[in-house]
């Protein structure tokens, strides 16, 4: 424990009383750790296995710091791990996507701007402007990163050539070897999912064109694009087949509903095989109608395998549940490569021999995420992880290994190799020494009723024992919402980050409640596509209800004293809360939430939308219901977000002005919607827990140097 961390142990009370106003229901100042401890350890992603030598690599984001890291296996000792790039500075800059080569020595990774879309940013607020996204190449051996170009997503050839990026939405290639980047297409679509054939003669590619997209293949020596079946439809995920002669693609029909609705079953989506050279193809699979045939992908980037015996492996939810099948090549009955049962995948790996699939799934414990293997061979599946943990984002390497991203409910996550039963850290050093796992609580897994009935998942984190008595309590609620709070460290960056921050709610005093509301993953179809959802009725708004009343049922709770927080979607369902149960909440925190789903409204649906889309629309938002709305709320926006349009936030608190209702406010200047540098994030939270600790009364404030 560092000397910050004694003083604010030993001598808080006494601190307290000279940094803070007195304040006569504010229980005694408490705190283990810092919102900067809980936040220390760096987040790892990007997991990517090499082509050959067992190497794995992967970025680490150390507040708001981000750098390439490589394990490499030793021929005697442990596996050791490495950073091979030296970046410094919490500068912004977001670093991704990364490329081996087929040598497994340099990687190719994209640096700045949005790995989400948007281009160029300009979070530190650089006079000179933001600065341009880039490809980039590192080297195994030293000499440090080269610049290949402007752009991003790169994506190495099997011949070891060439690399292929996107700039500007167009796909641009540049040589192994050096020399200036060349651009290949100049297409009036969006390209993106770049997918090399084989033999690393050809690319391809999707073209988003507004209201439809088409997949096409380059050949680069021909200098020409074929299209694959166009359609109205909307085509993704292109996928080679081992021998290089035809090409698979989801299609999902034209149409449907706008995205924030429920939609249970639909015009089914289908699987199509082309012949490269010509762009004729067929259908080979359809998706049975009825509930389950819209289409839903896992999360991971890759959608269809191609694997051997020309079978393709994909998902449906013909169940009601997200499984593997598959189907030949020339089409056929699909059979199911995963087991069945109630539990949904998550990402998937498929082997460099491609005979079997590693995946995360929450099959033997609904509340944490663990590893499963199919083998295609004998169709077998049998479970690689158990416990406590959370394990996710599996790779599986050059020689056959599991390496993985794992957590617990108090040590972050972090990059492991998965041996048999055991799992060995590759990088344990990265872990700061007086990161406080010993002072944070293992949540647990709870269901209550929302106020319509409907039951609801979530995890309680209650307070150490000595500070449990009634007093405060905070919801809270991710985003997305097609997410999935977890009993651990969260395997994707907000949402670890909003973990620990919950951590730190708790450890203060105050009992926390982490809600997997109606419209998230992890419980099935009918859950996730709840009815009324969304733009169609704000259904979920039952949840919030339902959260609050189970927190004023607890013993240890101040039923007048429960706050609401929550980012993006989360931020939604504050602002609905507030809106609609100001007597239930005494105070939220709304990080970029919706607050008005008219402007959201696809234009081209409005032609043939049924009537009082409109209507329907402005009454499941929260602006409908200002007129409740009494509870003091403190709004975050990053003023630079492309997610939720920051107008959104400005309608709101000119609304909750004209009613006079206590509202603060922190803009982020140039930041985007998935802040970037560790030090907003660290404005977010210490804001919250200080707006808490004011409005809720009783909640143990930090002391902030």
């Amino acid at each position: 424990m560092n000397l910050k961390s004694a003083l604010m142990g030993l001598g808080a009370a006494i601190l307290a009383s000279f940094l803070t106003p007195p304040d006569s229901v504010r229980a005694e100042l408490a705190h283990d750790f810092t919102l900067e401890q809980v936040l220390s350890a760096p987040f790892p992603s990007g997991l990517v296995a090499a082509p050959t030598g067992g190497r794995v690599a992967w970025v680490a984001n150390d507040r708001g710091i981000r750098n390439v890291w490589v394990a490499e296996k030793a021929v005697n000792g442990p596996e050791r791990a490495r950073p091979v790039t030296t970046y410094v500075g919490d500068d912004g800059y977001d670093l991704g996507e990364l490329s081996w080569d087929p040598a497994g020595r340099q990687i190719f990774y994209s640096r700045g701007g949005s790995l989400e879309g948007g281009g160029p940013v300009n979070a530190v607020s650089l006079p000179s402007g933001a600065p341009p996204q880039k490809v980039w190449a590192v080297n195994l051996a030293g000499g440090g990163p080269r610049e290949v170009g402007t752009g991003h997503a790169p994506l190495v050839s099997p011949r070891g050539d060439v690399v292929a990026f996107l700039s500007g939405g167009q796909v641009w290639t540049a040589a192994l070897a050096g020399g200036p980047a060349t651009q290949r297409i100049n297409d009036r679509g969006q390209d993106s999912q770049l997918a090399w054939s084989p033999d690393g003669s050809r690319l391809a590619f999707v073209s988003t064109r507004t209201d439809h997209s088409l997949v096409g293949v380059f050949d680069l020596a021909a200098g020409k694009i074929t299209w694959m079946s166009p359609s109205v439809d909307t085509d993704l995920a292109p996928e080679w087949s081992l021998d290089g002669r035809h090409v698979a693609f989801a299609r999902t029909p034209a149409g449907g509903e706008y995205e924030f609705t429920p939609r249970p079953e639909g015009p089914p989506w289908s699987i199509w095989v082309c012949d490269p050279a010509t762009g004729a193809g067929r259908a080979v699979w359809t998706a049975s109608v009825g509930r389950g045939s819209v289409f839903q992908g896992v999360l991971s980037d890759r959608v269809l395998m191609w694997t051997p015996g020309d079978r393709i492996v994909f998902p449906w939810e013909k169940t009601g549940w997200i499984h593997l099948y598959a189907i030949p090549a020339t089409g056929g009955q699909p059979v199911e490569v995963t087991t069945g049962g109630a539990f949904e995948v998550f990402n998937t790996a498929l082997s460099p021999d491609r005979d079997r699939i590693v995946y995360s799934a929450n099959g033997s414990d609904t509340d944490r995420w663990h590893l499963f293997e199919a083998s295609l061979l004998t169709g077998a599946v049998r479970e690689l992880t158990v416990g406590k943990g959370i394990e996710d984002y599996p790779v599986i390497d050059s020689d056959g290994g599991v390496v993985a991203l794992h957590s617990d409910a108090r040590d972050p996550l972090r990059p492991v190799r998965v041996n048999g039963s055991r799992m060995s850290d590759l990088a344990p050093s990265t872990i700061p020494p007086d990161f406080p796992s010993a002072f944070l609580v293992e949540p647990q897994s709870v269901t209550f009723a929302a106020s319509d009935g409907l039951v609801v998942h979530g995890q309680l984190f209650l307070p150490p024992a000595g500070r449990r008595k009634p007093g405060p309590a905070v919801l809270f609620f991710h985003g997305g919402p097609v997410r999935q709070m977890l009993l651990g460290w969260h395997p994707m960056d907000a949402y670890s980050y909003m973990y620990g921050m919950n951590q730190y709610l708790a450890n203060e005093g105050n009992v926390v409640l982490s809600v997997n509301y109606r419209g998230g993953i992890g419980y099935g179809l009918n859950y996730r596509e709840a009815p009324g959802f969304g733009v169609a009725g704000a259904s979920e708004a039952n949840d919030v209800r339902g959260a609050a009343v189970y927190l004023r049922s607890r013993a240890d709770v101040d039923p007048a004293r429960i706050g609401i927080w929550g980012g993006s979607y989360g931020g939604l369902m504050t602002a609905l809360g507030l809106a609609r149960d100001s007597d239930l909440l005494a105070a939220g925190v709304d990080y970029a939430g919706v607050h008005d789903w008219r402007p959201l409204l696809p234009p081209a649906s409005l032609l043939t939308a049924p009537k009082g889309t409109q209507e329907l629309a402005y009454s499941s938002s929260a602006i409908s219901s200002i007129a409740t709305w009494k509870s003091p709320v403190l709004v975050v926006h990053a003023d630079d977000d492309r997610n939720v349009p920051f107008a959104q936030s400005v309608e709101l608190i000119e609304a909750l002005r004209k009613q006079n209702v206590d509202v603060e406010q922190i803009v982020l200047p140039d930041e985007i919607h998935v802040l970037l540098r560790g030090r907003s994030w660290l404005t977010l939270f210490h804001a919250t827990d200080d707006f808490f600790g004011r409005k809720l009364g009783g909640a143990n404030r930090a002391i902030h140097n």
